[in-house]
């Protein structure tokens, strides 16, 4: 698998409760000084989240990460707890 270029944005929450989390809030970089709990989203080329991180005083306490069918729609998501578990839930073509 390459390796393909992100844009990382930050976040103050998300909405919803279907995957993929549709990150809200967005902040800048002057709204990031004080903040100890945010949302770090990398989408890429085509916008779409690829990872999704909750961060909290500095530490990532829970990880997203997502993949795509060829058409858009959500092929697999990844999800990393704060004890480092994995669920890897699958959407078939």
């Amino acid at each position: 698998m390459t390796a393909t270029a992100t844009t990382t944005r930050y976040f103050t929450s998300y909405s919803g409760v279907r995957l993929p989390l549709k990150l809200v809030g967005e902040l800048t970089g002057d709204d990031m000084r004080n903040r100890n709990t945010f949302y770090r989203g990398g989408f890429d080329a085509e916008g779409r989240l690829v990872r999704c991180e909750k961060v909290v005083y500095g530490e990532i306490e829970v990880c997203h990460e997502y993949r795509y069918h060829a058409d858009g729609r959500l092929a697999q998501a990844l999800i990393h707890d704060a004890n480092g578990e994995v669920e890897c839930l699958d959407y078939p073509a």
